[in-house]
């Protein structure tokens, strides 16, 4: 197991939902992504990812399995959810306002921005109104396909039709001119690839989180509790580092700006 972030018992075990404690499992909804998973690696990568090891540590204050539950896209996860097939949602999910309407969040998991990212020889794309004139690749169902959409992007140039975690080889292969990224995907993307460019943020500093039914109120406070506690703890940022490289603290606070 890779480097877990601590924190001690905050909730008892009965006060989780009686499903879950009966059960001895968390269920954890999570898409799949082809490839690398910098936040929950769902097949035999040497790492567990990011969101995961969080939830293993939630799992482990509790005496609970954590089980992940596949789902095939992005925008099956809210439905599966809804349906009972899972506790919550994991691994790199964005909080958006649409998502809101349907279910509640987590506080923040990890900090979020939506960047546009081109390959070299293309031009870095360094404003809204740029953006509206390259073709844009994107996956349906993601809250970056929302971001495009936000921008304005004319329809007939937008390709939808990008496979979860094929944004940068969409760009390698000449399909499209620019993608849009969440900056905790851009950064190791770039590590990869470095003719990768960052260029003009896309909206507000936005939070990764973890989705749970409305009426799961007791999930979500003892997630929130464990969350609130281990970002206070020297090791999330240890775990940020180990995860997405020396740089990623100053990327992430510039991010941040408004």
């Amino acid at each position: 197991m890779g480097l877990v972030v601590g924190a001690g018992p905050s909730v008892l075990a009965a006060e989780l939902p009686r499903r879950v404690v009966e059960r001895g499992t968390l269920q954890a909804l999570v898409t799949r992504v082809t490839g690398r998973n910098e936040f929950f690696a769902l097949g035999a990568e040497p790492r567990p990812g990011f969101d995961r090891e969080l939830l293993e540590g939630f799992c482990r204050l509790h005496g609970l399995e954590l089980e992940p539950v596949p789902v095939d896209g992005w925008d099956a996860l809210i439905p599966a959810l809804l349906a009972g097939r899972g506790d919550l949602i994991a691994g790199r999910f964005t909080e958006t306002e649409a998502r809101r309407e349907q279910i509640d969040f987590t506080v923040q998991v990890f900090p979020t921005r939506n960047v546009v990212v081109t390959r070299k020889p293309h031009p870095r794309v360094t404003s809204e109104a740029a953006f509206r004139d390259v073709r844009v690749g994107t996956v349906a169902g993601s809250s970056l396909e929302e971001a495009i959409r936000r921008a304005r992007v004319p329809e007939a140039s937008v390709d939808a039709g990008v496979r979860p975690g094929g944004l940068a080889e969409a760009l390698r292969s000449g399909r499209v001119e620019a993608v849009v990224m969440g900056i905790e995907d851009a950064i190791v993307s770039r590590s990869e690839d470095p003719e990768l460019e960052l260029g003009t943020f896309l909206g507000p500093p936005g939070s990764l989180a973890w989705g749970v039914r409305k009426d799961d109120e007791d999930l979500r406070r003892a997630l929130d509790e464990y969350l609130e506690n281990t970002r206070r703890s020297i090791g999330w940022n240890r775990l940020v580092v180990s995860y997405f490289g020396s740089d990623a603290v100053e990327i992430l606070r510039q991010a941040g700006e408004r």
